[in-house]
Order: C-alpha cells, then structure tokens, then sequence
C-alpha cells in the first residue's frame, strides 16, 4: 500500500512516533524523481481507535476521527488549507489517498 494519491507517487522514507507531543515525516516524491516534498509535523492528540489532531510544520492543523458504525468505520479528516494550491485541489488529493487506504483496508 502506497501512501500517495496515486501510483506515480510514493514514500520513500517515514518515521512516525504516534503519541501526544510525538513527531511524524514522510518524504514524498514522484516516481519519475522529478519532485518531492516533506509531509512533516507533531502530534496534538491521540486518543486509540477515535482521533489523531497533529499540526504540520507550516502551522497548519489536521484532525482525523474514526468514527465507529457498525462492522465499518467512517474516516473523517478535516485540514487546513495551504495556500499554495486551490482548495478544492487539496481536497481531491486528501480525498484520494483516503480512498486508496479504503481499498487497502477492504483487502485484508
């Protein structure tokens, strides 16, 4: 499973320290090599199985929610946008690494 919005992209290198006050990175990077970028930050709040908050290190706020229902979980991830890109181009990429976790997931 890639971490990516789609298959020309990749991670090639991640740590993750998933605890309040813990530090994650991910370098990103198109298979082609021709760019890449850090998707780096600091855990706000875990709590197991319900919510990650982190803030990346632009400043900018994440919140993920698990939100139990039934045999399935719903995923809710609300971000900050940066602004670089338009809105709605951020959300189609967030949108569709969520996607490819769905399809991940529903495999095993």
């Amino acid at each position: 499973m890639e971490n990516a919005a789609s298959d020309d992209w990749h991670t090639t290198e991640a740590t993750n320290d998933v605890q309040a006050g813990g530090r994650f990175s991910s370098h990103m990077a198109a298979k082609d090599g021709s760019m890449g970028f850090d998707f780096s930050g600091v855990y706000d709040d875990v709590v197991v199985n319900e919510k990650l908050a982190y803030t990346l290190d632009d400043g900018r706020h994440v919140t993920v929610l698990f939100e139990a229902n039934g045999d399935e979980t719903n995923v809710v991830e609300t971000f900050e946008a940066e602004s670089a890109n338009p809105p709605e181009m951020q959300q189609a990429g967030w949108q569709a690494i969520l996607d490819r976790f769905k399809e991940y997931a529903e495999q095993q």
